[in-house]
């Protein structure tokens, strides 16, 4: 029988009772008001916005216990019969156990004879605390083969690593940096706890005008090589030994690694592909029969063969064998695809579409090739994960489309050199590698009668209405729902969710995660105001924002942004406040500070544009926005700024963050500001000598280099608590955060100051002061 602790209670403070708690954590959803109005009427009345963020695979911590996985064999998990909404905590057993009904669609269902159990003297099952599904708001099932593709158990996943040989990636030592470092972390892949190694198979193809595959069979003993030029339509010979077991083909795979940088050193090609590389990816992880060789539509290649001597072959001779299994392909690439090939891209960077009704045209693709791709990858499992290492425009808004909607990606390092920014990159790719993720998932979010999910935001693809399709999800990208009435809620029984998420384990088992969640419902405009929170809200607007910038002029967005942030406000003021002085801001508890918010959420690059920013940033910013989860994105948005001047080495307590603003600083104070993708240590022309001796080891201001991307390693404590510090607020973010030394008054401190977002922007955007009486002006002719 199976049993765990209950670890899911609350205790009310002066009460004897405990209340078990049946929802899922706030860490997998987030909503922007845990209290729904109870009529559509009323939703409108308020425009505040119905939505959860949904985050599945959220790390959990390691003090905590991980999901309790429920396995009913051959007959799978008991399900209503009527809307399919999976066994939870809000159903109600009735007739002695024999039947329940369904709190999401009211039907009454039999109990499958494997599954009853009496119930005692309040109605609640005997077994009650011994079934996660029953008692916990998450927890997982084994899925049965109606679950999988084919109604066949799914293989394994793979990983693909793609690495751009062209010119200036071999000059610049990046793709011997990629090499050298695959040795060590492939050591690293992911697996189930309780497995002693990988099941995770892996493959290399590197590329510049053409493709080059890598037989690394174990039992070779020097990698093959073939080359595929006809990139129109990329053949891939799926032969035994492409997808390799990495423990039993370590020594080819790194006589490989080895050997890549020298068989391109003496390359002088430039141009590159980029869309027949992910064709590839996807053609080596779907069913392919009976394919082999190619002469029609291969080549071996000139390299393969002049390197005969040193070990090198031409090709390998095998059978051929169908990969069929989901996988991720990690794509390292640096400049803009201009090779005649599909996907062929031109510079279309125009600074003078911005702040025009044509200035959606940059955040659009260039061709449809990329989208086509990305459907077709969703549909094979196949996951895309892009390292950009752009000197130059490279079209992100292309390039970025296929990990956006497979639910990869996108890392972007500007101006790459080896010697500052490689430890970013690495700790980047690392924490990529070994990160917790599912493969080739369905995503279905049921509601309760009386309202629906209507609309969805992430790196997610939709074939109709209701199934969110993900090539992979990961433990950082997150959904965020919108609903919306169909008919009228009953505060009594309130509003139910349930999310579920269809994958593959990376040991290739198929399993369905279930996150529960109960709502509130009033028919009181105030309680919808006292349960909102405002970073779902500001998480929800981004998306929403970012996503209407592809068909809408910007300047419309923004203010549809500031008309509904005045009507939320109004309608409080009118139904919920007790009567102001006419020259009073009101603002409900709970959304103090959404006019901050918003005023970030405005003045952001997306829907500003600023012409110190490229394009290309404008692009990724919006990009990785669109997967964020509420706390991701309310430090993007509001970064933290950190006084360090005030730092106490015998706490390992963070200092307490001020306002961004240029007021908090001071000429004698040391700042860190941290928004999720950038670091910033900030130094006062006055900052404390022995302060800058304690983090520098030089003697004064004038002496700090400002080139360093790492703080040197000076063994005293404020410089220990420092690191610590820098360590606290990176540990959990996605993205590994470069950071920059700011001098006060010389040039680069602009960028650092663009990010005090409290401030008037220096290209546009209010300061927060001047937003509020805007927002004060707007809701008091809504009121009149």
């Amino acid at each position: 029988m199976l049993t765990f602790p209950i670890a899911d209670v609350l205790i009310e403070e002066g009460e004897e009772e405990i209340v078990f708690l049946c929802n899922a954590s706030p860490r997998y959803i987030r909503c922007t008001t845990y209290c729904f109005p109870c009529t559509s009427d009323m939703a409108k009345q308020a425009q505040l916005p119905l939505a959860a963020v949904i985050k599945p695979f959220a790390t959990i911590p390691s003090n905590e216990t991980p999901l309790y996985l429920v396995n009913h064999g051959e007959t799978g998990p008991v399900r209503c019969n009527r809307c399919k909404a999976y066994m939870c905590p809000f159903m109600q057993f009735i007739e002695g156990g024999r039947r329940y009904q369904c709190g999401f669609c009211s039907c009454v269902n039999d109990v499958p004879p494997f599954y009853f159990q009496h119930l005692d003297h309040i109605g609640r099952r005997l077994d009650h605390y011994e079934k996660p599904e029953l008692s916990l708001g998450s927890y997982e099932y084994v899925a049965t083969l109606d679950y999988c593709r084919k109604n066949k158990p799914p293989n394994p996943p793979a990983f693909i690593f793609m690495i751009d040989v062209s010119y200036s990636n071999i000059k610049n030592g990046l793709v011997k940096l990629i090499c050298e470092e695959l040795k060590t972390m492939l050591e690293k892949l992911p697996k189930e706890d309780q497995e002693e190694m990988s099941a995770i198979r892996v493959g290399f193809i590197t590329y510049n005008k053409v493709l080059h595959f890598f037989n690394v069979k174990s039992n070779l003993a020097q990698p093959q090589m073939m080359v595929v030029t006809d990139v129109g339509e990329v053949f891939v010979p799926l032969l035994d030994g492409f997808l390799v077991n990495y423990q039993e083909s370590q020594s080819v795979i790194h006589n490989l690694l080895d050997q890549i940088p020298e068989m391109f050193a003496d390359s002088n090609e430039n141009e590159t592909v980029f869309a027949p590389v992910i064709q590839a990816g996807m053609e080596a992880l779907k069913t392919r029969k009976g394919q082999g060789r190619d002469s029609d539509r291969s080549e071996w290649g000139p390299t393969a063969r002049s390197r005969r001597k040193g070990g090198w072959v031409s090709g390998w001779e095998a059978e051929p064998q169908a990969a069929d299994c989901p996988g991720k392909l990690f794509i390292f690439h640096s400049s803009l695809p201009t090779a005649e090939a599909p996907g062929k891209l031109k510079n279309r960077d125009d600074k003078k579409l911005i702040n025009t009704d044509k200035e959606k045209i940059l955040f659009q693709p260039q061709t449809n090739v990329y989208d086509s791709l990305a459907k077709d990858c969703v549909a094979h499992g196949c996951c895309v994960t892009l390292f950009l290492f752009p000197s130059q425009y490279v079209d992100v808004a292309s390039l970025g489309l296929v990990p956006q909607l497979t639910g990869g990606t996108l890392y972007k390092y500007n101006n790459f050199q080896v010697h500052l920014d490689s430890q970013q990159f690495l700790n980047d790719l690392r924490n990529d590698i070994e990160k917790k993720i599912g493969f080739d998932a369905i995503m279905r979010v049921r509601t309760s009668t009386g309202f629906r999910a209507t609309d969805f935001f992430g790196g997610i693809y939709m074939n109709n209405t209701t199934d969110v399709e993900m090539a992979a999800i990961d433990c950082d990208k997150a959904v965020t729902v919108e609903f919306k009435h169909d008919d009228k809620l009953s505060e009594d029984s309130g509003a139910l969710i349930q999310c579920a998420v269809l994958y593959t384990t990376v040991s290739g088992q198929r399993r369905l995660r279930i996150h529960n969640l109960g709502l509130n419902c009033s028919s009181q405009l105030a309680d919808l105001y006292k349960s909102c929170e405002t970073d779902a809200l500001i998480n929800f607007f981004a998306k929403s924002a970012f996503k209407a910038v592809l068909h809408q002029p910007l300047k419309v967005i923004r203010e549809i942004l500031v008309n509904q942030t005045a009507h939320m406000l109004a309608c409080y003021r009118k139904n919920c406040a007790n009567p102001p002085a006419a020259s009073q801001l009101i603002l409900p508890d709970s959304m103090k500070v959404l006019p901050v918010y918003m005023n970030c959420l405005l003045k952001n690059c997306v829907l500003l544009g600023r012409p110190e920013l490229s394009t290309d940033e404008r692009a990724y910013q919006r990009q990785l926005v669109m997967t964020m989860g509420v706390a991701d994105s309310q430090l993007f948005f509001y970064p933290q700024l950190l006084p360090l001047h005030t730092l106490d080495v015998k706490s390992t307590k963070l200092p307490v963050a001020v306002r961004c603003s240029e007021t908090c600083l001071s000429e004698e104070g040391i700042f860190l500001l941290a928004n999720g993708l950038n670091m910033f240590l900030w130094l006062g022309v006055s900052s404390p000598p022995e302060l800058i001796q304690g983090i520098f080891n030089v003697p004064s201001f004038a002496h700090v280099n400002t080139d360093m991307t790492l703080l040197p390693e000076v063994g005293n404590p404020y410089s220990q608590t420092l690191r610590m510090i820098m360590g606290i607020i990176q540990q959990k973010r996605p993205y590994s955060m470069k950071l920059t030394i700011i001098k006060q008054r010389e040039q680069p401190e602009m960028v650092f100051r663009q990010l005090l977002v409290e401030d008037k922007g220096l290209y546009g955007g209010s300061s927060h002061v001047d937003f509020l009486y805007y927002i004060h002006k707007e809701i008091c002719q809504l009121l009149n």
